[in-house]
C-alpha cells in the first residue's frame, strides 16, 4: 500500500493569516490523524515556534524549520540509523548555514551598501510582533534564529541588496517577508525527509500545500502541489480560490479522501 505524507506550509496556509488559528482545518486534520499520515510542518518559523505549535496541534511528525534550514526528526521516528546531530530529543539534520555567519554577512552589506534593512537581530520582541501581527511571547520564539535572518526594507524592496546577497554567497526568498539565508530551500528540505520516508515505507505519495513565493520548491518536490488562494504557480500544480486554513481543509480532504 502507498503510504500518504502531507507537507505543509504554516502562516497563511495551515495557519490563519490574522488569528493564527486553525480551527476551520481541523476536519481535515482529525481525517489525518485516523488514518495515521504524517503531517511535516515546513515552515520559515523557529525550531522553538514550530514546536510549541507541534505541542498544541498534538503533532509528532519530523519538521522542517527556516525555510528548510533545519530538519528535525524525533528520536526513533525511523527503524534505521542516519548521520544527523541530537539536539533535544531531535535528530538534526543541518541544511542551512550558521545564523551567526548569516547575520556577519547581511550586517556587511548593509555597511558597505547603506540601503535601509532591518533584521529581527535589530528589532525588539515587541517590534518583531507589530510587525507579524504575533503575539510578544511568540515574538520572542521567533527572534530565536538558527539559520536564515527574516528582514524589512525600510524604503521599498531594493534590487542591489538581494544581489549583493547573492554576490556573498547567500541566497533570498519571500513570504511574508524577505529572508536571507545559506543556499538551502524547503524544497531539498521536503526531497531529503521524502527519501526517509520512502526508505521506511517504500512507495509513498506525497502532497504539499502552500500560499507564498518560499514554498514553491516545496511543491515542485511533491506529487500532489496546492498553492492556496491563488493560481497554479506550475503546469501539474493545483491552485485553490480559498486560502489559509478554509482552503486548507478543502484540499486535504479532496486529496486524502
Amino acid at each position: 500500500m502507498t503510504a500518504k505524507i502531507v507537507f505543509t506550509d504554516l502562516d497563511g496556509t495551515l495557519l490563519d493569516p490574522v488569528t493564527c488559528r486553525f480551527d476551520s482545518a481541523i476536519p481535515a486534520l482529525e481525517m489525518i490523524r485516523k488514518r495515521k499520515i504524517p503531517l511535516v510542518f515546513c515552515s520559515s518559523k523557529t525550531r522553538a515556534e514550530i514546536v510549541a505549535i507541534r505541542k498544541k496541534m498534538e503533532n509528532t511528525a519530523p519538521f522542517i524549520s527556516e525555510n528548510g534550514g533545519g530538519i528535525y526528526i524525533p528520536e526513533g521516528y525511523f527503524s534505521f540509523g542516519f548521520d544527523s546531530d541530537v539536539l533535544d530529543g531531535y535528530r538534526l539534520i543541518v541544511l542551512g548555514e550558521p545564523y551567526d555567519l548569516v547575520r556577519r554577512r547581511f550586517e556587511e552589506i548593509r555597511r558597505k551598501t547603506g540601503i535601509r534593512v532591518r533584521g529581527f537581530s535589530d528589532m525588539s520582541d515587541e517590534e518583531v510582533a507589530r510587525l507579524t501581527g504575533i503575539s510578544k511571547e511568540e515574538a520572542h520564539l521567533a527572534k530565536q534564529r538558527d539559520f536564515d535572518e527574516p528582514f524589512v526594507f525600510e524604503q521599498g524592496p531594493d534590487e542591489r541588496f538581494l544581489k549583493a546577497l547573492e554576490a556573498a554567497g547567500l541566497n533570498w526568498t519571500r513570504g511574508r517577508l524577505f529572508h536571507a539565508m545559506g543556499n538551502h530551500d524547503k524544497g531539498l528540505a521536503v526531497n531529503r525527509l521524502k527519501s526517509f520516508y520512502e526508505r521506511e515505507y517504500g512507495e509513498i505519495s506525497s502532497i504539499a500545500l502552500g500560499d507564498g513565493e518560499n514554498d514553491v520548491p516545496m511543491l515542485r518536490a511533491v506529487d500532489f502541489p496546492v498553492l492556496l488562494g491563488g493560481a497554479a504557480p506550475f503546469e501539474g500544480s493545483i491552485g485553490t480560490s480559498k486560502s489559509g486554513p478554509v482552503g486548507w481543509n478543502e484540499a486535504v480532504l479532496k486529496l486524502i479522501a
